[in-house]
């Protein structure tokens, strides 16, 4: 199954400060702008295994890092800048940018402060896939990297609350988790549904009738946790913080090995081997059989107590260890964070630790290699 992977990362100059990546986004095709000046995105190409991905995926970003360093700049693998302004975090001219800020809201600046890990695969068998990423989703607590927002730690895992919880609260059907479904069918037609309520919010708001089409498709007006990309076509999980490298690895091969078995056994949701307490876990039964997913409502309680305490929550845990994943074998970068209130000078030091981590977890596995 190809697998390729896109992760944001902030960009800071030698005293911790957000800046544009200006010629950074020269290193390769596949680094990108985001939609705010002090983010890049850098990507991979579809890679048929994983050490092709761990390969590829290491290389680009070391070669990004060397370019950095040569401008005093350093790349932050956090999900969150910590601590920052509105104008420490400018928006790129972007019309659909524009439109969709006019359309959610105010709350739709909490995206802005949001960096994040997405993890594409190649389309199989489309309605395994979504029911098994949609399942998976609690797993974004084993690489969670801020607490942080504006100097408060607000919850363990700030970045899909403010994106899930806050940016998206007005309008659910565009960011937040989607229920499973039977088959593509039912997720396109779920899919025209919520274009239609985005455009009417947009008509309310006084966008011009048509603006939104010339902008969007109703596949590219969706920024759920698992969505499908028709451009691609992948089936995209979007859930993850922005990480190591070696930790957004090390989930990426964690979880394509559970899409790989939902995509050749199957999934079976709620049967009669299906848990359905609020600490239940996915089913660990045997290989070649379906997989048996617990009940969206399960899901959606083990996804907020994994976004109010992450890994401390005993039910995360369970569930996780029944994806099959050991989460003692996760390092967060959120435990190494400090629980108290961060002010602006310390936020800056410790997005340069971060940036400090990122180089040596290139630096440990270059040495390995």
């Amino acid at each position: 199954m190809n697998t390729s992977l896109e992760v944001e990362y902030w960009v800071v100059d030698i005293d911790g400060d957000l800046v544009p990546p200006d010629t950074l986004l020269d290193v390769s095709d596949q680094v990108d702008p985001e939609f705010v000046e002090p983010m890049l995105e850098i990507k991979t190409t579809p890679c048929r295994s994983m050490a092709e991905l761990r390969e590829e995926f290491r290389g680009r970003i070391g070669r990004v890092v060397d370019a950095a360093r040569e401008q005093d700049k350093r790349l932050v693998p956090l999900a969150t800048p910590l601590y920052a302004s509105p104008d420490d975090i400018p928006y790129r001219e972007k019309e659909s940018t524009d439109l969709q800020r006019r359309i959610v809201g105010p709350a739709f600046d909490d995206a802005r402060v949001c960096a994040g890990t997405h993890i594409h695969f190649e389309q199989s068998n489309v309605a395994d896939q979504l029911n098994a990423l949609t399942a998976i989703d609690p797993a974004f607590s084993l690489v969670t990297s801020a607490a942080h927002h504006r100097g408060e730690r607000i919850l363990e895992c700030a970045r899909p609350y403010l994106y899930r919880r806050s940016c998206y609260a007005a309008c659910p059907e565009q960011g937040q988790l989607q229920p499973y479904v039977d088959s593509v069918a039912e997720w396109e037609q779920r899919l025209e549904h919520d274009f239609d309520s985005f455009r009417e919010r947009a008509l309310e708001r006084g966008v011009a009738p048509g603006t939104v089409e010339d902008e969007f498709s109703p596949y590219e007006a969706a920024w759920n946790p698992v969505r499908l990309r028709e451009a691609m076509p992948t089936v995209e999980w979007r859930s993850p913080d922005a990480a190591l490298p070696g930790q957004v690895l090390q989930l990426a091969a964690a979880v394509r090995s559970i899409v790989t078995r939902a995509d050749d056994c199957g999934t079976v949701i709620g049967g009669s081997d299906s848990p359905s307490r609020s600490d239940a876990i996915i089913d660990s039964n045997a290989a070649g059989e379906p997989l048996s997913l617990p009940d969206f409502e399960t899901v959606e309680t083990i996804t907020d107590a994994a976004i109010r305490d992450g890994l401390e929550n005993p039910a995360v845990r369970n569930y996780l260890r029944g994806l099959g994943v050991t989460p003692a074998e996760y390092d967060p970068l959120v435990d190494r964070m400090p629980d108290d209130r961060l002010s602006e000078r310390r936020a800056k030091q410790l997005r340069l630790r971060a940036a400090d981590q990122l180089e040596a977890d290139l630096e440990q596995r270059r040495v390995r290699a």
